[in-house]
């Protein structure tokens, strides 16, 4: 399985290429390479996601899983009032997410390594995530679950999740740790899920 967006991979060849994705009226551009999720496009999934979150009350968000920084780079652009955190695992995913943040002029993100909340040091009021799916349940529930941790108090957890990906699976195992969990929108088979501590 080497070579997937979830790993490290050194050696893997880069074969770098710029898309353009427009959202509330933004023009971003996201370079892209082999080795992280959705090269050629921005994914239906982020896509809806950025459609849905509400982040009216938020000053601090942290995207986990940022990959080379659709979710936390287009939130960053259109709400240039809050703080972005972004993480993720794979190296290549964070140096392209730097670039980006440079490429399209952001100066309000934080992105850094961490294998999910393993270097996170503070609370943030909404924790949002398109999970690495192939990186398996575990890790996609322990990204879910354990933001709870990293969330200030009446903060909110925000997720994509095909419902043929375990969408219902996930959703149970939030509602026993969450005050609150909620199916905000389902579109084409993708849930955007909201729970709220």
């Amino acid at each position: 399985m080497s070579g997937q967006y979830f790993e490290n991979n050194p050696n893997l060849t880069s074969n770098q290429t710029t898309i353009s994705y427009y959202f509330k009226k933004e023009k971003l551009e996201f370079i892209t390479d082999n080795g992280v999720f959705s090269k050629k496009t921005v994914d239906f999934g982020s896509n809806l996601l950025l459609k849905t979150i509400d982040l009216k009350k938020a000053q601090t968000v942290l995207d986990v899983g940022c990959g080379y920084g659709v979710i936390g780079l287009t939130l960053a652009k259109i709400y240039d009032q809050i703080k972005i955190t972004m993480v993720d695992v794979n190296l290549r995913a964070i140096d392209l997410s730097i670039e980006n943040k440079a490429l399209n002029n952001i100066q309000n993100a934080e992105i850094f390594a961490s294998n999910i909340y393993e270097n996170i040091k503070q609370k943030y009021d909404v924790i949002v995530s398109n999970p690495p799916i192939r990186a398996g349940k575990k890790v996609v529930h322990e990204i879910a679950l354990k933001a709870i941790d990293y969330l200030n108090d009446g903060g909110n957890f925000w997720c994509v999740i095909q419902k043929k990906q375990g969408a219902l699976s996930l959703f149970k195992a939030l509602e026993t740790v969450y005050a609150e969990v909620l199916i905000v929108e389902k579109d084409n088979g993708y849930w955007i899920i909201q729970a709220k501590k």
